[in-house]
């Protein structure tokens, strides 16, 4: 029982409301529409890397209700296997409140209920997938002592551990540590590295080897609109972004992350892979939800064609 690539973390169902911009505190606004999506970053990584050919196992938990099973379901059809996916009889499914501004960017609101409650001693039930993994994504929406100890099960295995810190919070460094790449986005380096924003190469440098002292191995840095880069002891790679309409940005650095382990799985060069990841993300941007606006492979190709 195991897959290349295994997923660890959260499933939510997402409920999308679309505004012209965001409320100020205490304004009501009527919005433009409403939608539900599957969602969750770990739900979305593993449905994103299924999409572009990959072989993925998802690890988390759900509700006892029809959000649970519907989610499980989605995942299931788009080809991640769902044999992991526990069920929590006492807590809901996790929900993520999105509301989307006229120009594609988001605020979220995240319900943990069911991902709260994957404990260490529920992923030790399920310990056997990740034996056999060769890239094991991690994310932040589950405990953070449930994320420590996969990232410890996952180096056991000889896998390569990609950590994207989201939501924003503190990271120990032991858990970077035992990360290859930790891969934030803007908002997430800046609340790692002290706060405030991110100026221009020099600072997303500065601030990545913040992250080199404490232990982390690979910053990955998601920069939107700026592209990616990655900055390692040794070297560094940076990617500029492909110029694209912005319909909704829900969900790209979870495609950036689930292009990413597909790419290593098949041994692309690192280089190399970060040109993917940056493509499938680009595309993402593009359509409206989490997994739904995730690319298949041939989307992916036609950009980088389009762009050599």
């Amino acid at each position: 029982m195991s897959a290349p690539i295994v997923v660890v973390g959260s499933l939510n169902a997402d409920l999308v409301v679309h505004v012209p911009r965001f409320p100020r505190p205490g304004e009501t606004l009527s919005g433009d529409g409403f939608a539900r999506f599957p969602g969750g970053k770990g739900a979305n990584q593993a449905y994103a890397a299924a999409r572009l050919g990959g072989m993925v196992a998802m690890v988390g938990q759900v509700g006892a209700d029809d959000h649970g099973a519907w989610l499980a379901g989605h995942l299931a059809a788009g080809g991640v296997d769902t044999t992991c996916v526990l069920r929590d009889e006492q807590a809901p499914t996790g929900v993520a409140l999105i509301t989307l501004d006229a120009a594609g960017q988001n605020q979220i609101v995240l319900v943990a209920g069911s991902n709260g409650s994957f404990t260490p001693d529920r992923l030790a039930t399920v310990a056997p997938m990740l034996r056999g993994a060769r890239v094991v994504l991690l994310q932040l929406e589950i405990p953070l002592e449930t994320v420590i100890a996969a990232a410890r099960m996952a180096r056991q295995a000889g896998a390569q551990v990609i950590l994207d810190p989201a939501p924003a919070r503190d990271v120990p460094d032991t858990l970077l540590a035992l990360s290859h790449y930790v891969t934030p986005n803007e908002t997430e380096l800046s609340a790692l590295t002290g706060g405030g924003d991110l100026r221009d190469e020099n600072d997303v440098r500065q601030r990545a080897a913040q992250l080199l002292a404490r232990g982390s191995p690979g910053v990955l840095v998601k920069l939107g609109a700026r592209g990616a880069a990655l900055i390692g002891p040794r070297a560094e790679h940076w990617w500029p972004a492909h110029v694209v309409p912005v319909v909704d940005t829900t969900a790209a650095g979870d495609a950036f992350n689930g292009a990413l382990a597909v790419a290593l799985t098949e041994g692309q060069a690192v280089d190399l892979a970060g040109r993917f990841a940056i493509a499938a993300a680009s595309i993402a941007v593009t359509r409206a939800g989490a997994q739904t606006s995730m690319p298949v492979r041939d989307d992916v190709h036609r950009v980088l064609a389009d762009s050599s």
